[in-house]
């Protein structure tokens, strides 16, 4: 049997918000396998978990910069919520969002310039703070974006647009990224990661044949589920969380387009 420790019961919580004795329970069926072990959950609740799987556990800040053709979305970890809404921390985040704007483009690497910054309240507040991760894009000809980070400094989103979209309209759907339940997990429904809407499926037809329904049947049932999945996690096709009789593609209107979007939530897993 493998060993479960303390911390892969509390990561298996943070990702769900079950109990640590269900968690624990979980990964002993699932021999250890986080991945398996949310599954296991799931099955149990038949899809409805007590929260949403996306919560995160870590204190820390996000960031987000846009500059003249480019914009950056950053987090920076600390050990103590404390040291994460100091001034100190909150300042030098900001400035690494700076550096990251000058980073090249795509994944932000942590360069000697950022590990000098976080270094420096890493010594005076002797806690573990390090940068988690970053990311920076460059904006071609006719490129806008949209910037939101929650009150809270944990969760933040950077938007990725173009065409003539008012900047309030680019600071709405950003809001909307934050909040959505469901989270969108990409622009359209073509942007949907395959292994997402394989999960999705596998699981939908499992559930529906232990049900008593015949596989063959059970598929065809699931297509029409899936079809309202895609729907649901599409950012573009979800209610406007202001307005719910608006879709996101009604406020982005004909003339402009949804490039991409970075969420950043401070101790996420990915």
């Amino acid at each position: 049997m493998a060993e479960i420790s303390a911390k892969d019961v509390m990561s298996l919580r943070n990702r769900t918000g079950l109990s640590m004795m269900a968690c624990k329970a979980a990964l002993a069926e699932a021999g250890g396998d986080a991945d398996k072990a949310e599954e296991i959950l799931r099955k149990q609740l038949k899809g409805k978990m007590e929260s949403r799987t996306d919560r995160a556990a870590g204190e820390g800040r996000v960031e987000v910069i846009v500059g003249q053709a480019a914009a950056a979305i950053v987090e920076v970890r600390a050990e103590t919520d404390f040291t994460a809404k100091n001034d100190g921390f909150v300042s030098m985040v900001s400035a690494v969002a700076k550096l990251a704007l000058s980073a090249p483009p795509g994944p932000v690497a942590s360069s000697p310039e950022i590990t000098a910054e976080v270094d420096k309240v890493r010594i005076t507040t002797g806690e573990n703070c390090s940068f988690a991760r970053g990311y920076r894009i460059a904006g071609a000809a006719g490129s806008c974006f949209g910037r939101y980070v929650h009150h809270d400094g944990k969760t933040g989103v950077l938007l990725h647009a173009t065409g003539d979209i008012p900047q309030d309209v680019l600071t709405q759907v950003c809001m909307h990224i934050v909040a959505a339940d469901p989270r969108p997990k990409g622009v359209s429904v073509n942007d949907i990661p395959a292994d997402v809407v394989e999960k999705e499926r596998k699981f939908r037809i499992e559930q529906a044949i232990e049900s008593g329904k015949p596989k063959e049947i059970a598929e065809k049932m699931v297509e029409g589920g899936m079809r309202k999945f895609y729907e649901e996690i599409a950012l573009l096709e979800q209610p406007f969380v202001m307005d719910q009789t608006k879709r996101i593609k009604d406020l982005i209107g004909p003339g402009g387009t949804i490039v991409s979007y970075h969420r950043y939530q401070v101790g996420e897993q990915v």
